[in-house]
């Protein structure tokens, strides 16, 4: 057995390794029992010739125990499970070898087994007071007095009278399983024997036992009875469970080993088990259409599952666990801001079912029942991905980022010890703050909510355009505000600088001195500042508010560093980034507009834009590439009228 730590998390891995063909061996404690064959599936294990021979002998075994008389027993061995151990080891128990019929789906028909839930009131009051007198000490005979007290009350007897009464009615009318397993048998068979008959009576029998709606409620009436089978054998529940495995729907439900016995790790969104509740996290499974599962390895189990379909018979030891809230939880959707491979990550608990996404997918989240991995679909892949995936939970995602950077840091720091070893103090101190300032800056980024966002249509989302400097986002603004001026419109930047003479206060700046200048920046008023022959110029969230409340779009042009301020504005900007095509394109794009440039300046602004999309992607909304300044804005265009047909995805708390 292998264990691993991480941050309080423990994974536990038993069993050989599986391979995942790269270049090393990862081991799970997790197996799906089935999984859809698609491409999405990150493994395929088909069982080998030897699985299949010891599952077709298994089938053909249990064909023939249920053909012989439809009541062979199914031998419960007391040893196959510590809790069922103890039972056996309990002398009070009175049940030596308590056996459940397969064919009757484990129906209790032994009165040993089965209690009627009516007791006569009389006899629990004589067995209370013979109890009372057999107890010694003076605080159980007081507690029994209390019962008995309570017993007397005639309230309470009016409330069992009651309770009694309607029992015993709702046992007489409209049961819900059949009264005997054989009724189809024998139905068909008075059918028969009343061919021949020309009674009046007889053929009304006839018709009434070949009517379509009483054949319909049997059959609902049997189906229920086949779905969950509880019995009480002893102190102890046992249950039969049946569902229903096809391809469309798969079981969906992961396995472990727990020392021999085989327990229902986790229960996933979307499958059969999840569907009908019958199925539970830590529930050990005993058999599986009469197979013997307890001492079987999670990759036999899995193996087995994979090549059954149909109906599957389960007998189970249900789950001692307290079973949490069973109330419909939210569905919280989430953009990833990271990049994530199940098959290059150790940690994920089963590798079948983890779910690969990119930077910027939107993720719904439909179970955290496991803090450390969540149950989650990708956005748009629902209908194609019938099992929900398993991704990292954040504070999980978060702790181990964490770890992986403070070991970095720590490396980087070990390097950079023996590279200024031998400079002087000064030199050292000034290259150990710059190596502090850098990493402290860095944020772990996990997942941020995200909600449908439809916007007004007297409210249009200004615009931000990014890109690198010779990518072609200043051509883009121009062309849209002469394409459509009402439509569009810049907002009106602030300056300290003194007026010209054809400028007019409003109109092409807002002029301001420099301490009102001064007190608004440190107030947050400015998306954007800078200085420029000792004049200070800004854009303010007002100036874009002033254009969003006439109606018009704003379009801005951006520096990366303003876009946290953009975003923490009330302002729910649409973020685009415009990037460059490949350094040959760039060339000839350039030298269209008459600009001559070096190889090393168009290698700078590829590699300008990848570090911009490698630190900033997750805040762009979407990306056009500037293969042909036609074609780029045409698109452009496109995803702007977009916003006025199609909700968008923003982050929860621009709607707060």
């Amino acid at each position: 057995m292998i264990t691993s730590h991480m941050n309080g998390y423990v994974q536990e891995d038993s069993g050989p390794g599986i391979s995942l063909g790269l270049g090393q061996t990862k081991t799970h404690r997790e197996r799906a029992v089935d999984c859809p064959d698609d491409e999405s599936s990150l493994a395929k294990f088909p069982p080998s010739n030897t699985q299949m021979e010891r599952i077709q002998h298994y089938q053909e075994e249990l064909r023939k125990r249920r053909e012989e008389d439809g009541r062979t027993k199914h031998n419960i061995d007391p040893s196959a499970s510590l809790r069922l151990k103890k039972l056996s080891q309990n002398p009070k128990v009175g049940i030596d070898n308590p056996t459940f019929d397969g064919k009757e789906k484990a129906s209790a028909t032994d009165d040993t087994i089965s209690q009627d839930p009516v007791a006569d009131l009389e006899e629990l009051v004589d067995a209370l007071t013979w109890v009372q007198r057999c107890l010694s000490d003076s605080q159980s005979q007081q507690d029994v007095e209390l019962i008995l007290q309570l017993l007397a009350q005639e309230d309470f007897k009016s409330a069992y009278n009651i309770y009694s009464a309607v029992s015993q009615q709702m046992s007489r009318i409209s049961p819900t399983s059949a009264t005997t397993a054989q009724a189809e048998e024998i139905c068909q068979e008075v059918q028969k024997m009343l061919l021949s008959s020309q009674q009046r009576d007889g053929s009304e029998l006839r018709n009434l036992l070949t009517n379509p709606h009483l054949q319909a409620h049997d059959s609902v009436a049997m189906q229920e009875m086949e779905l969950e089978n509880v019995t009480q054998y002893g102190g102890e529940t046992v249950k039969l469970v049946r569902l229903e495995k096809t391809r469309d729907t798969p079981l969906g439900a992961t396995v472990r080993n727990d020392m021999d016995s085989v327990v229902v790790s986790r229960v996933v969104k979307g499958g059969a088990a999840e569907r009908s509740g019958l199925l539970s996290e830590g529930d050990e499974i005993l058999e599986i259409n009469g197979i013997p599962i307890r001492g079987k390895n999670v990759n036999d189990v899995h193996d087995l599952l994979q090549e059954m379909h149909g109906t599957l018979t389960f007998l189970l030891i249900p789950s001692s666990q307290t079973k949490a809230s069973t109330h419909r939880q939210t569905v919280m959707h989430v953009r990833a801001y990271f990049d994530y491979d199940p098959s290059d990550d150790p940690f994920v608990p089963c590798r079948e079912l983890g779910l690969s996404f990119q930077k910027g997918d939107i993720l719904h989240v439909i179970s955290q029942d496991d803090p450390n991995w969540w149950q989650a679909y990708r956005d748009g892949d629902e209908d194609n991905q019938p099992l929900a995936g398993l991704i990292p939970g954040k504070s999980f995602q978060h702790q181990r980022e964490t770890l992986k950077k403070t070991l970095t840091d720590r490396n980087r720091e070990q390097q950079g010890k023996h590279w200024y070893g031998k400079k002087n103090k000064k030199q050292r101190k000034k290259n150990a703050s710059n190596f502090s300032r850098n990493t402290d800056s860095d944020d772990i980024l996990t997942y941020e909510e995200m909600a449908l966002y439809h916007q007004p249509a007297n409210r249009k989302r200004p615009i931000a355009l990014l890109g690198p400097p010779n990518s072609g986002q200043d051509e883009v603004r121009r062309r849209l505000l002469s394409f459509e001026p009402d439509k569009f419109a810049v907002a009106v930047p602030h300056t300290t600088r003194s007026p010209r003479v054809h400028e007019r206060n409003g109109r092409e700046y807002h002029f301001a001195s420099r301490s009102s200048f001064e007190t608004d920046l440190a107030a947050g008023k400015f998306i954007e500042s800078g200085e420029y022959e000792k004049n200070l110029y800004g854009t303010s969230t007002d100036s874009v508010r002033h254009v969003i409340n006439s109606g018009r779009i704003c379009v801005l042009c951006l520096h990366t560093r303003s876009l946290q301020v953009l975003r923490t504005s009330n302002l729910k900007p649409y973020i685009i980034f415009i990037a460059p095509p490949s350094q040959e394109r760039l060339r000839t794009l350039l030298a269209a507009e008459g600009k001559s440039t070096k190889p090393e300046e168009l290698k700078d602004v590829i590699e300008k834009a990848r570090e911009m999309e490698q630190n900033f992607g997750h805040l762009f909304d979407v990306t056009v590439v500037n293969m042909d300044p036609d074609t780029a804005f045409h698109e452009l265009y496109r995803l702007i009228d977009k916003l006025d047909t199609e909700p968008q995805w923003v982050p929860t708390s621009w709607l707060c």
